[in-house]
């Protein structure tokens, strides 16, 4: 089975505080991304395997402790008589930047296993076993604007139409920001002006300085080849633009 999969982006990342377990609490918007994607091939072979392959040579991580093959590892304690199974990753997805590549594959393995193996998961379960794997791995499930909660595994379908407008995606060159960086930097807040929910139901010409990502204000003087191109894609005509997630790709959105 051959799978290409696609990214993410977040209009608005609040940060509300910081958890007991070490996690934070926040709420965003999970839209879907088609500009950059992965490809995953997968199959039953004699044993499990997963072959990464990276524009510029093989990526520095260790295949073992890949999300995807986590996402094997989860689905295998669960149900022991599954087969072992050989993954071909071709990445594609910038590492780094925020769009969610990595879950993405992840969430696809979980989907690919579940109808080869006839496992009878919904996309209630298949998010659970998401959710183990990473904050914004669940959103991949559905496939649709999510509105998240918690640590971003909260899901609640959100009614948004953005049709009018074009998503374009960049990602500075040599630019990435580690999930570690943007939380070191990041101050949690619970008093808004106005919750992001209520934000979002704002016309998009209306976003500009009110759906904002809490990341940026830490992560732009550090990184301001970040911000540049935020301010590049109001200068190329955006309603809105913004950092997906915790960096370092930005997005804007532009009426058709």
């Amino acid at each position: 089975m051959t799978i290409h999969t696609h990214t993410k982006v977040n209009a608005g990342l609040h940060v509300l505080r910081r958890r007991p377990d070490g996690y934070h609490d926040l709420e965003t918007l999970f839209l879907p991304c088609r500009s950059f994607g992965d490809i995953l091939e997968i199959q039953e072979a004699p044993q499990t395997s997963l072959q990464l392959v990276m524009e510029g040579g093989a990526p520095s991580w260790d295949p073992a402790a890949d999300l995807t093959m986590k996402a094997l590892r989860l689905l295998k304690a669960d149900f022991p008589h599954l087969p072992e199974f050989a993954l071909r990753l071709e990445k594609h997805a910038p590492v780094g930047a925020g769009l969610g590549g990595g879950s993405a594959d992840a969430a696809a393995v979980l989907r690919a296993v579940n109808d080869m193996c006839g496992l009878g998961l919904d996309n209630s379960a298949l998010s659970s076993y998401a959710a183990a794997l990473g904050s914004d791995c669940a959103f991949f499930i559905y496939d649709t604007p999510m509105f998240g909660s918690g640590r971003g595994e909260i899901l609640k379908p959100f009614d948004i139409d953005l049709s009018g407008y074009e998503l374009r995606v960049a990602v500075p060159s040599g630019e990435a920001v580690s999930t570690a960086e943007a939380y070191r930097g990041v101050k949690p807040r619970e008093d808004r002006p106005e919750p992001l929910r209520e934000s979002l139901r704002r016309p998009v010409s209306e976003w500009k300085g009110v759906v904002v990502n809490d990341f940026e204000e830490s992560i732009f003087p550090s990184h301001p080849a970040i911000a540049a191109l935020k301010e590049r894609m109001y200068a190329d005509g955006a309603v809105y633009a913004s950092m997906s997630g915790s960096g370092s790709a930005v997005f804007g959105l532009f009426a058709r």
